[in-house]
């Protein structure tokens, strides 16, 4: 028996479903059978998850998947841990299983989308003198890691890509453009409206960062601190090449920490890095005007 008796799945799909109401029932009734949390999103272009459970209902999870053929395709990324993530099960439905906000000008990865490349051409890719590398996750993502080189977009929501393109567009013109993200989702639609842009030469990382990060070939290579998930671990290991390494510093002290904290004073409730040292003096706020603003209130 593993130490690590639980599992954590991490799984998309863009397929057409056609009943979302019928089948968004269906899923939460298996969900609740196999007693998995987590945050499930359904919509008519495709299913976006990511529970934890048990090793044997994750693998009948996984087996009820496969077993139906509208998701028989699914590729799951797998992280051993040693009990649940998720404080609850959360399946919610969506007109758009990633939100790009593009309205009558939404495009479907399964008819566009860029070249998929795998660890090994990624890592290739990247020494590439006419690459440009785009993160396409928010901010407060590629600040805990990313890649070197990478052109960090600064936007709080995956919606503000497309005009964060638009503004940049004379950077990106000509040139060879790989984009990356968390588990591959985000970027099967963003090459897609880069495509859709105009620009010509669009590739992705195959399977995100985890499964860069999971590569035996490469092991996580050049990727700087950690990755940001959305369940209760925040962050996890990706460079197996160097070990862990902090790009993040406290809002308090600046030194390294990638521990993240939502600021104390709740109208702000912001997301923000902050050592344990720290926390207690700082009221964990992630500003003088925040801290402030809590202590009038008490």
């Amino acid at each position: 028996m593993s130490e690590k008796p639980y599992r954590v799945l991490l799984y998309y799909l863009y397929v057409r479903i056609d009943d979302v109401p019928g089948y968004t029932k269906a899923h939460r009734a298996l969900c609740e059978k196999l007693e998995l949390l987590g945050r499930i999103i359904i919509g008519d272009e495709g299913i976006n998850g990511t529970v934890s459970g048990t090793w044997e209902n994750t693998q009948a999870y996984m087996d009820a998947m496969a077993a139906d053929p509208l998701t028989a395709a699914m590729e799951f990324k797998i992280d051993e841990e040693k009990g649940h993530v998720f404080p609850k099960l959360s399946i919610k439905e969506r007109s758009e299983i990633v939100t790009l906000g593009l309205g009558e000008e939404d495009l479907h990865p399964a008819e566009l989308t860029g070249k998929h490349l795998s660890p090994t051409e990624w890592r290739e890719a990247m020494e590439d003198p006419n690459a440009v590398i785009i993160d396409a996750r928010n901010d407060y993502e590629w600040k805990m890691g990313h890649f070197e080189g990478a052109l960090l977009p600064d936007v709080p929501n995956f919606r503000d890509m497309p005009q964060w393109v638009r503004d940049h567009r004379e950077e990106l013109e000509g040139k060879r453009i790989l984009t990356y993200c968390t588990g591959g989702i985000r970027c099967e639609k963003f090459s897609g409206f880069l495509l859709q842009e105009g620009f010509e030469d669009v590739s992705q990382l195959d399977g995100g960062i985890v499964t860069y990060g999971k590569d035996e070939t490469v092991r996580g290579d050049k990727y700087l601190g950690k990755c940001y998930v959305f369940d209760q671990r925040i962050g996890v290991p990706v460079n197996r090449t160097e070990g862990d390494t902090v790009i993040a510093t406290c809002v308090n002290c600046g030194q390294p920490s990638d521990r993240y904290a939502n600021c104390a004073w709740k109208p702000c409730n912001e997301q923000h890095f902050c050592c344990e040292t720290c926390e207690e003096p700082a009221l964990r706020c992630c500003s003088d005007e925040c801290r402030e603003n809590l202590t009038a209130a008490v």
